[in-house]
């Protein structure tokens, strides 16, 4: 393993400027994937996060039957939010380390925090989470999510 990192760096640092960034790419935009992620899921905003996601993805949760293709998973994220309509996020943070890139898809797991003000006087919401995440890369370039298997984490 120390062997292929060491001869990748060495041979990315021998590359052109050009073909270096190249190679780099797919991570910046996987970060900037990651990003709009986070900033649609701490607005609440289910058009935003479906608009991340493969038409074929799937998320697996806790105690749940996999939920598979996009429509299944707006009806499952709109049913969601109706449940705890006036709800407001109040604080969502995520960390997503180990990106690897290959070809047209990646894998990276992420860990989450998030707070959620409930309505009518309900205690918060106060939940962690940690997810693995496979994106695969669309003939428009763009970075979606294929699979999202997410489990409940006291620690980060």
């Amino acid at each position: 393993m120390r062997h292929s990192l060491l001869l990748t760096l060495l041979a990315a640092s021998a590359l052109p400027m050009g073909a270096q960034a190249i190679i780099e790419a797919p991570r910046a935009q996987i970060e900037a994937f990651n990003q709009k992620f986070e900033a649609a899921t701490r607005h609440m905003d289910n058009a935003a996060i479906m608009d991340l996601w493969a038409e074929n993805g799937i998320t697996l949760l806790p105690s749940a039957k996999p939920v598979i293709g996009k429509a299944a998973i707006a009806a499952m994220m709109n049913a969601v939010t109706e449940q705890i309509k006036g709800a407001r996020m109040d604080k969502f943070e995520l960390r997503c380390s180990a990106i690897e890139v290959s070809g047209d898809l990646a894998t990276e797991w992420c860990s989450e925090h998030q707070i959620v003000i409930l309505p009518n006087g309900k205690p918060p919401f106060d939940g962690r989470g940690k997810m693995l995440l496979v994106l695969r890369r669309g003939a428009d370039r763009k970075w979606r999510l294929l699979r999202e298997m997410w489990s409940q984490s006291d620690a980060d």
